[in-house]
């Protein structure tokens, strides 16, 4: 089976196998990665960059390297590689996850609750809970889901169009360091500047994909356009400032303002300014848009990848 089919077919199961089954309880790889990663950490840390770039490379090229070794074991047998990439992908996408949290935390707003809504937004974010009101929160989440199609799920089938295997493991071990040692604490200023630098660059083809993505799928496609263009650049993060702007504008909202991360207070700048203030409701709008764009994600990666195929047949 040529490799495009192989990568379609595999992709879909594995994006399928999400929906349906989520992220496991126990045993994830991701968590799996994530141990290994911190034992690595443990061994090589010092407030160094170079001591953070080899890190950077030892867990990041491990992954990459374990996918292509897999990939080859199964290379003659089309069955066996349908189901490593399947298998890969729901390993690696997390979506039905991200809109499982984000939906925890809405119906608790719904319900007044809003103890329980802070006691739930950290398995979303990283936002200081205590510091936010209802509005503050659905904002959060908001913006969170918006991020995170990108980065949970976008981001990945795009590298395993361009990789197959090695890129879905490849692209979910820099996303994962980033996440762990990219944040700019004192402890990580410099030993997290490679993984985060890495991801930056990861992420961008993703990020921009998922803000087109978002624009069409939107209810309000021009204003997404417009919020994109007039917004995303002065966002603090290369890829998070498209993707939340288009977002914000393709729902009709204001995003962004001030944040507060671990105690130390952000003052981004407004996304779509024109838009009105998130409200409740708007969670289940984020979750549903992010949906739309994640399966439109798939078809433009499948069809990428056929398009490149024939182009070297």
């Amino acid at each position: 089976m040529r490799a495009d089919r192989v990568f379609a077919y595999g992709a879909a199961a594995g994006l399928l196998g999400d929906l349906l089954l989520g992220d496991p309880r126990r045993g994830h790889p991701v968590a799996a990665f994530g141990r290994a990663a911190a034992a690595v950490e443990r061994v090589l840390w010092r407030d160094d960059r170079a001591r953070g770039a080899l890190h950077t490379a030892v867990c990041a090229g491990g992954a990459v390297a374990l996918g292509a070794v897999a990939a080859r074991v199964v290379r003659t047998s089309a069955a066996a590689s349908l189901a490593l990439t399947g298998a890969a992908t729901w390993a690696v996408v997390g979506g039905t996850s991200l809109a499982r949290e984000a939906r925890a935390v809405g119906r608790a707003l719904e319900a007044g609750d809003v103890e329980a809504a802070r006691a739930r937004l950290p398995h979303l974010c990283g936002r200081d809970p205590q510091a936010l009101d209802a509005d503050g929160i659905a904002r959060a989440v908001v913006e969170s889901v918006a991020e995170n199609t990108s980065d949970a799920v976008v981001g990945a089938l795009v590298w395993g169009a361009v990789g197959g295997v090695p890129g879905l493991l490849g692209f979910r071990a820099v996303n994962t360091l980033d996440a762990m040692v990219g944040h700019r604490s004192p402890k990580y200023l410099r030993y997290g500047w490679a993984s985060a630098r890495l991801d930056d660059v990861a992420g961008w083809p993703g990020a921009r994909l998922t803000a087109v993505l978002a624009t069409l799928a939107g209810d309000d496609p021009r204003g997404a356009v417009r919020a994109w263009r007039s917004d995303a650049a002065a966002h603090p993060s290369p890829n998070a400032g498209p993707v939340e702007a288009s977002f914000a504008g393709a729902l009709g909202v204001r995003l962004g303002g001030t944040l507060s991360y671990g105690g130390r207070v952000e003052h981004r700048p407004v996304l779509n300014g024109n838009g009105r203030a998130v409200g409740i409701h708007d969670v289940e709008r984020a979750v549903r848009l992010s949906k739309r764009v994640s399966w439109l994600a798939l078809g433009v990666c499948v069809a990428a990848r056929r398009i490149a195929k024939g182009r070297t047949s």
